[in-house]
């Protein structure tokens, strides 16, 4: 019993996505390099990918970074998005898993419209912390 995954197109993503299941192809991509994060040094490479419906850049984390060359064709599932200046950004990491394809309905390179998805201007970021930690509790003079 096969599981029916559901293909989105770029032209379909917004930031604050999970999961992501998109079928495209690889327009530029660069060499691995190292950052400086929160939680330390991370491996990252970045991509521009393309489907009929647009193109948008690609973050590749950790062990995917480096693993895609210019002119594949791909199957991405587990991604997630982001937001970066503006435009939506595609990121895999350690949980998502990029498979080879071949795959004729993608368009050629120069067939790919230079469209990228937007941030809705009435989008704002999920809070990180709102320094709710649970309910409150009566202080130790309230309790006894």
């Amino acid at each position: 019993m096969s599981e029916s995954v559901n293909i989105i197109k770029i032209s379909d993503l917004k930031p604050g996505m999970n999961n992501v299941n998109i079928r495209v192809r690889v327009l530029e991509a660069e060499a691995p390099r190292t950052i400086n994060t929160r939680r330390g040094p991370r491996t990252i490479s970045e991509a521009v990918v393309g489907d009929e419906t647009g193109r948008t850049r690609l973050t590749l984390w950790g062990h995917a970074a480096g693993s895609l060359q210019a002119g594949d064709t791909v199957m991405i599932s587990g991604a997630w998005t982001t937001s970066y200046r503006g435009q939506v950004v595609l990121n895999i990491g350690g949980r998502g898993n990029i498979t080879r394809v071949d795959d004729t309905t993608l368009p050629p390179e120069d067939e790919i419209p230079e469209e990228t998805p937007q941030v809705p201007p009435d989008w704002r970021p999920p809070r990180r912390n709102s320094g709710f930690g649970g309910p409150r509790r009566r202080s130790y003079r309230q309790r006894f």
